[in-house]
């Protein structure tokens, strides 16, 4: 697989096989991805994979404090801006439409939807969980070269068959991740991941988001 395929093939991968991932493979898979850029060779990122007991317990701390709070702990680093405005707004809306009708789950049906989204909290059944972890004092650059690294993540993970999703959901539990997972006094969760083989019969996995096309996003200059 050359690097546009894998970039071409990339999704948010929702259904996921039983089949492990091994601690060695992992370990490859991240020393692969640290060729990633990074601004003045910070490498602001730190990761913690979770598979076995130790997801487990993840999935149940988070079922723990959503069923006392289903928004989560407070952030002031909220996944999507307040008043999320137009395109940007559409686009988020559309997806998640998209989504449920792949599923085949109608907008009436909230009960279903929720337990739906209540799947990303159980990593949609992935084998591992990854946590990417950073420094509260490093600036929007280093979270920049953190998002290129988990970009790298994903394709490497293409390459090998596998399949990933980014999920910044995990940030409405940064304070209980935080204990948890026994973070520094100034670090904090940015990201989980899913990690595993994807399942390719469901039908969540045959969802493609739509991008804009060039012309809406891009300016030419001087050519």
């Amino acid at each position: 697989m050359n690097l546009e395929q894998a970039i071409q093939q990339r999704i948010s991968t929702r259904a996921y096989l039983e089949d492990p991932i091994s601690e060695e493979e992992l370990r490859e898979w991240l020393e692969e991805a640290q060729r990633a850029p990074s601004g003045g060779n910070l490498q602001p990122w730190r990761v913690i994979a979770v598979a076995g007991d130790a997801k487990q317990a993840v999935i149940e701390l988070a079922q723990k404090r959503l069923a006392e709070n289903p928004r989560g702990e407070p952030t002031d680093r909220p996944i999507y801006p307040k008043d999320l405005w137009e395109p940007h707004e559409a686009r988020r809306r559309k997806v998640g439409e998209m989504m449920y009708e792949k599923l085949e789950i109608p907008r009436e049906d909230r009960p279903a939807r929720l337990e739906w989204f209540a799947r990303n909290y159980r990593f949609f059944e992935a084998p591992v969980g990854v946590f990417f972890v950073i420094d509260e004092r490093m600036g929007h650059g280093q979270w920049a070269h953190t998002g290129m690294f988990m970009q790298t993540l994903a394709l490497l993970a293409e390459a090998r068959g596998w399949g990933t999703c980014m999920q910044e959901c995990w940030g409405i539990l940064r304070p209980s991740l935080k204990e948890h997972l026994g973070l520094g006094e100034t670090e904090m969760v940015y990201c989980g991941m899913s990690l595993g083989y994807p399942d390719r019969s469901h039908p969540v996995n045959q969802l493609r988001s739509e991008r804009a096309p060039v012309d809406e996003f891009a300016e030419f200059r001087g050519f």
